[in-house]
């Protein structure tokens, strides 16, 4: 089971290469290419029903092929615009199986407001995103390849190689991220995303169920206690290029590698989405790896708390009292509300490290689905800078953000009958009650912020026009800008 993408890409420099296919952009009433691309095009708009939406992919009949991508109304232009339309892209020259080369001029593209850089960085993103597919078929895909080549400033390569070399990192961890749940045990995933974590250069350790007894995460165990295979956690760290005693960026993730709830049984209908439930980990282990391929100087350490939710015969059931890592009791109410119980040792573990700041980020709960839809995840904080330099890299990479309040009010509804909490509320306001639960879990001292991400880190639905079906990964691309802007 792994990866295929028809595309490799090339570095054209200032010169768009003869005979391959061509992209371009129709940007409210203007197309955005050069010379008879763009008057091909237009003449073929003017007469075409083509409204141009966002995202929106037509290939023009007749003549040389030129594929033309709608990026919507000049006046509701966005990065992620910019990022789903590219990504719209990469589907339909994928899916060309008669190409073997394109190319997309991306000096064409002055009108957007952006720089060469990061119309690049984004175009690279977009286009690597929207061609990957993840397959388990018996006969593996062997279509031809498809160079594409992107033109631009000479001054923009650099932001071509390093979004190249970001695009491959991301393909890798998209695997692990798209596996079912019946390829590795618990342990064996822990062992994968190692792997992967020491091959990039991080130095990782990984704590099984006697070291997490021991070290009084039995919030994180409780969960894993319906499958034989128990918890895990794993710790990858990139030692970072520059001051090694500088306090470290933590990054905390949730890993439940099936998420059944537990011995409160979510309803049969869509389960198989649950393999998705691993999904903040990986963005959290794929900006650590970002991080270390572009030789942050920053220490970057990726907490990931993994375990199956399952209910077994051992499984938690309500009314069970925990003790997490800070020594905080937890009265389980839910045991489908398990990601808060996980996090809740993981943060308390990278507290302990007293770093310079902690994000974590996990498919938190079906409330952010009900608020923000699919377009955005929220993002909640004890830190309003950190919230804030979160917010701004989400826009610069077309990962939106939108920030819900973490008032003090909110945290009655967690208090416990007979422990410090539980972990539910009492069925309002449903994300700000799972980031209220996870900011009892770090000390005040430390900015943390919180990013749900479970409306934005699967895509189901075969229709989209940008996104393959699967893992997004939404939130490592953030992440790594985040650490690269610190």
């Amino acid at each position: 089971m792994n990866n295929t993408s028809r595309l490799s890409f090339v570095w054209g420099g200032d010169s768009v290469p003869a005979g391959a296919a061509r992209v371009a952009f129709a940007f409210g009433d203007r197309i955005l290419a050069a010379g008879p691309d763009a008057d091909r095009a237009a003449a073929w708009r003017a007469k075409a029903d083509w409204p141009g939406t966002p995202a929106s992919a037509t290939w023009l009949p007749g003549g040389a092929p030129l594929l033309l991508v709608g990026l919507g109304p000049d006046t509701e232009f966005s990065p992620t615009r910019f990022y789903r339309a590219c990504a719209a892209a990469g589907r339909s020259l994928a899916a060309a199986k008669w190409l073997d080369a394109a190319a997309l001029d991306t000096a064409a593209l002055d009108p957007l407001p952006l720089d060469a850089a990061a119309r690049v960085s984004l175009a690279v993103a977009g286009l690597a995103f929207g061609a990957y597919s993840f397959s388990a078929k018996s006969k593996p895909s062997t279509d031809a390849s498809l160079a594409v080549t992107l033109c631009g400033v000479p001054a923009a390569e650099p932001a071509f190689r390093d979004a190249v070399a970001q695009a491959a990192i991301l393909a890798d961890v998209r695997d692990l991220a798209n596996q079912p749940a019946n390829t590795r045990t618990t342990r064996e995933t822990a062992e994968a995303f190692a792997t992967l974590a020491d091959a990039h250069g991080l130095s990782t350790r990984i704590w099984g169920p006697e070291e997490l007894a021991a070290a009084g995460c039995n919030a994180l165990l409780s969960v894993g206690k319906g499958s034989h295979e128990g918890a895990c956690l794993l710790r990858a760290e990139w030692n970072g290029t520059g001051d090694p005693a500088a306090a470290p960026l933590a990054l905390v993730g949730k890993a439940i590698i099936f998420d059944a709830g537990g011995i409160c049984l979510k309803p049969s209908k869509n389960m198989e989405w649950m393999q998705y439930d691993k999904c903040g980990a990986l963005a959290v282990l794929a900006a650590a790896l970002l991080a270390a391929g572009r030789k942050s100087p920053h220490r970057v350490v990726a907490w990931i708390p993994m375990a199956k939710n399952l209910p077994g015969g051992g499984a938690s059931v309500p009314g069970d009292i925990v003790t997490a890592r800070n020594g905080k009791t937890v009265e389980i109410l839910n045991t489908d509300a398990e990601g808060r119980l996980i996090l809740a040792d993981a943060l308390a573990l990278a507290a302990e490290e007293k770093p310079a700041a902690i994000v974590d980020a996990a498919t938190l709960t079906g409330a952010v689905v009900i608020a923000l839809g699919h377009e955005a995840a929220a993002v909640l904080g004890s830190s309003e800078p950190l919230v804030r330099e979160l917010l701004d890299a989400g826009a610069a990479t077309g990962e939106r953000l939108w920030e819900l309040p973490l008032w003090p009010d909110y945290a009655p509804a967690l208090k416990g009958r007979f422990a410090d909490l539980k972990n539910m509320g009492d069925g309002t306001a449903g994300t700000i009650a799972g980031a209220s639960f996870l900011r009892a879990f770090v000390p005040d001292a430390v900015p943390w912020a919180h990013l749900d991400i479970a409306g934005t880190a699967w895509t189901e639905s075969t229709s989209s026009s940008w996104a393959p079906i699967g893992a997004t990964l939404f939130g490592a691309r953030l992440l790594a800008e985040w650490i690269a802007r610190r």
